[in-house]
């Protein structure tokens, strides 16, 4: 089976073509940092307008690049939510046409369960594992017992961790993107420099929480006279080290609850665009060796939102025997926990409920 699958809940317009062996026979992404750099974070309405004006090109490239007509698909699939509403609907509306002039079935898929199911496109995972799904909107750990099943051990109780890289980001004035220019920042930083608190550490569960960090690091660069440049790269360190604490702290705990309920360890997974952060990698890599198991991520190019992963995910629910219908709503909000296994007599009515 061969899916094209089409991203634009964000800032990057892509699309893909994946077969079901676990070829990526073609993978175009074209990023909106440009656009969007001068207000220093994504604008809805720009990201919107630019997917509208080059999604139509942008897939007529990686149909050329694969060599396939639409008449080789098995299915179209694109991100139904969450994301930004505007950006959704552009992905969504074209998928359907195209599904509907070839007589092709349409894939909704969620734009999480995209990024849950990645590590069986580039590494062949195999069910159950756990996932700490880290990204600009989302923070949280669930265990993976199949596609559609996913049990929410904990999340964010305010920011996720990529806003929180983010909005640091934009504190420290590091420049845009936030996430990777606070990286590059701290590699020239001292993460012992500035004492920073860990909030929910040590506590039981694996709830997250990320916001009295942020105000911390605003804290300590208000009380710098005139800070410099190594002022501003020893916060940068000094912030990725707690966030890396918590995030293996709050992993060690669902490592544990995953093996207490399922009598076997479990691999752990990590996804989503902090997962490309090589510190975090490094330090989660850590603590799953120390709980006897291993780490899995995606290659950085799969981390950040693609359109290979939606293809992907597409693929998985299309070999089960799923579809969506045409009028299937976009959703600018749509838990994982929501979903349910292709074939289950809840699915289409939990999938439709509106946001």
């Amino acid at each position: 089976m061969i899916v094209l699958g089409i991203e634009t809940s964000c800032d990057e317009t892509a699309a893909a073509v994946v077969s079901s062996d676990r070829t990526i026979r073609a993978h175009k992404v074209l990023s909106q940092i440009t656009e969007h750099r001068e207000y220093g974070g994504v604008v809805p309405e720009i990201a919107a307008r630019s997917h509208l004006e080059h999604l139509d090109r942008l897939i007529a490239a990686t149909m050329d690049e694969a060599g396939l007509s639409f008449r080789a698909l098995s299915g179209v699939a694109a991100t139904s939510g969450p994301g930004l509403i505007g950006g959704v609907l552009v992905g969504v509306m074209t998928a359907k046409a195209l599904a509907a002039v070839h007589d092709l079935p349409f894939l909704a898929i969620n734009h999480l369960e995209g990024h849950a199911l990645t590590v069986r496109l580039s590494d062949g995972v195999e069910f159950p594992y756990l996932l700490l799904l880290v990204s600009g909107g989302h923070c949280q750990l669930l265990a993976v017992d199949g596609v559609g099943r996913y049990q929410r051990y904990g999340g964010t109780v305010d920011d996720a961790a990529g806003e929180a890289f983010d909005k640091t980001a934009k504190l420290l004035d590091l420049g845009y993107p936030g996430g990777p220019a606070l990286e590059a920042a701290a590699r020239q930083g001292d993460a012992t420099r500035f004492t920073l608190p860990r909030p929910m550490m040590g506590r039981p569960g694996c709830d997250f929480s990320f916001s009295g960090l942020k105000t911390a690091v605003r804290q300590a660069l208000a009380g710098l006279e005139a800070p410099s440049e190594q002022d501003r790269r020893d916060l940068a360190a000094s912030f990725q080290a707690a966030v890396a604490d918590i995030l293996e702290d709050r992993s060690r705990n669902a490592l544990q609850r995953f093996r207490e309920e399922r009598g076997q360890p479990a691999p752990l997974v990590v996804a989503g665009g902090v997962a490309a952060n090589e510190v975090l990698r490094q330090r989660l890599g850590q603590l799953a060796n120390a709980e006897g198991t291993g780490l899995v991520a995606p290659p950085l190019r799969l981390c950040t939102d693609n359109a290979a992963m939606i293809a992907w995910a597409g693929l998985e629910r299309l070999r089960l025997g799923d579809r969506a219908p045409l009028d299937f709503p976009a959703r600018p909000r749509w838990p994982l926990t929501e979903l349910r296994p292709p074939g289950d007599p809840d699915d289409a009515a939990t999938s439709l409920k509106t946001a």
